[in-house]
């Protein structure tokens, strides 16, 4: 009878890759794979630590998952692991704690315990790491669309964020193992590709020298040209950009990609330029808009969606009022709302002016109803376009089948159809709210 293990995947997309990788490292190994609610004989949980909730969360799936099966193998593998070694090492639930940059030996870690069942301990001084670790996907959960990792790692230090400390520096893959893994799912009939690490923009820096960073090489810019030659890929689309790796020249080079999505994810954290200081953030207000326009002058009604901070430390309500009027300005078709989180071992935990819980729910709020009324003025200019979607998935909604999928600017679009379509590209003309979230389409024949 064969073993059985089970994954979960908490936070970013980087780690739903990785997940991904892993599983795909058991199955090779002889292992059937079953859903994380079932009994198995080994549960993998990818943790999370970029908020104090997130770090609450790992916990709990961790212990979950013991009282599931007290006799199955506990691995708590990455961010909240790299964080917390001491404690989850103490903890009578894990079996098995891997940090960042180690991954890959999870199936040699898991046999070594089931053999011997002492408990296994494999994170490193991540600070100190300067290769990329080599993790391949061999296909996904997803039919259609597959999330590539390009890179490891943040130079930034962000005066909120953790994750430099539990990621460490800038490590970036090799084009030459990101082109074969896309083109082995290129023939698995992936047609979408979604560049996630956790600073793409810095893909590639660490590979060139100085002298060819000043000659203005373009690592990322060059990587996504070079996947455009690929026959068979439909999109490209990227995850979260830094607003100056947005140049004129970055922007030529990917507007000649046919591939490239004109969806960008374009980090802002606030549109107070006092706030941004505070933040440690590289760029000011207005220079965050140039960005903005210059890739309006490439792409025509470009999708920009971003993340945005409330209640940042020493955060006045004059600078939330710039902020609210700075996104008005930009006219983002979506929002991500936090409310800032005090994240121990940051420079921001220790920063005075701290704002009070109730203050930050109320800004959230009415950012939220802001972010609402943009997202609905962005979705109504397609009424009446024709779209392109690529099917993703059927779904039940009020007795009736729909095929559910995206437009290239990242829409959620929907056709009624009884016949399953997944994995197509078809064209269908926009005309109705289906939901708050989808537009309903009708299929161009």
């Amino acid at each position: 009878m064969k073993k059985t293990a089970a994954f979960l995947s908490l936070g970013c997309k980087v780690n739903s890759y990785e997940t991904e990788a892993m599983r795909g490292m058991f199955e090779a190994a002889g292992y059937e794979i079953v859903d994380f609610k079932d009994q198995a004989d080994v549960y993998v949980i990818n943790t999370c630590t970029v908020t104090n909730i997130a770090d609450r969360k790992s916990r709990q799936m961790l212990h979950q998952a013991k009282k599931r099966n007290p006799q199955a193998v506990i691995a708590a593998v990455g961010c909240y692991v790299q964080a917390a070694e001491e404690a989850l090492l103490e903890d009578s639930a894990v079996d098995i704690v891997v940090g960042n940059n180690k991954k890959s030996d999870i199936v040699e870690l898991v046999t070594r315990f089931q053999e011997n069942r002492n408990k296994e301990d494999l994170v490193v001084d991540i600070n100190e790491e300067v290769e990329y670790e080599e993790l391949n996907v061999i296909s996904t959960m997803e039919k259609t669309r597959a999330f590539i990792k390009i890179q490891d790692g943040c130079n930034r230090f962000c005066s909120y964020c953790i994750i430099p400390y539990v990621r460490g520096r800038v490590r970036s893959r090799s084009e030459e193992d990101i082109l074969s893994e896309i083109r082995a799912l290129v023939d698995k009939g992936y047609q979408e590709f979604v560049f996630t690490g956790i600073h793409i923009s810095s893909y590639g820096t660490d590979l060139l020298s100085s002298q060819e960073l000043e000659n203005g090489r373009m690592p990322l810019a060059e990587l996504i040209v070079e996947i455009g030659e690929i026959a068979g890929i439909e999109r490209i689309r990227l995850g979260s950009l830094e607003p100056r790796i947005i140049t004129e020249k970055f922007v030529e080079m990917i507007s000649s990609v046919k591939q490239f999505c004109p969806h960008f994810h374009l980090s802002l954290q606030s549109g107070s330029d006092s706030v941004l200081k505070r933040m440690n953030r590289k760029y000011s207000a207005k220079e965050y808009e140039e960005r903005v326009n210059l890739l309006r002058k490439f792409f025509e009604h470009p999708a920009f969606t971003t993340d945005v901070i409330v209640g940042f430390p020493g955060e006045s309500e004059e600078e939330f009022q710039e902020t609210l009027e700075f996104v008005k300005g930009i006219g983002f078709s979506q929002i991500h709302v936090f409310k800032y989180s005090k994240r121990a071992g940051t420079v921001a935990a220790k920063m005075p002016n701290q704002i009070p819980e109730d203050i930050k729910h109320q800004r959230s709020n009415e950012l939220i109803t802001l972010v609402e009324r943009m997202a609905k003025e962005y979705k109504d200019y397609f009424m009446g376009r024709i779209e392109k979607i690529l099917i993703e998935e059927e779904i039940n909604l009020g007795g009736k089948t729909y095929q559910i999928g995206h437009n290239e600017r990242y829409l959620k679009l929907a056709v009624e159809c009884d016949e399953d379509l997944t994995n197509r590209v078809i064209e269908a003309k926009v005309c109705n709210n289906l939901t708050d979230e989808i537009l309903l389409c009708e299929i161009i024949h």
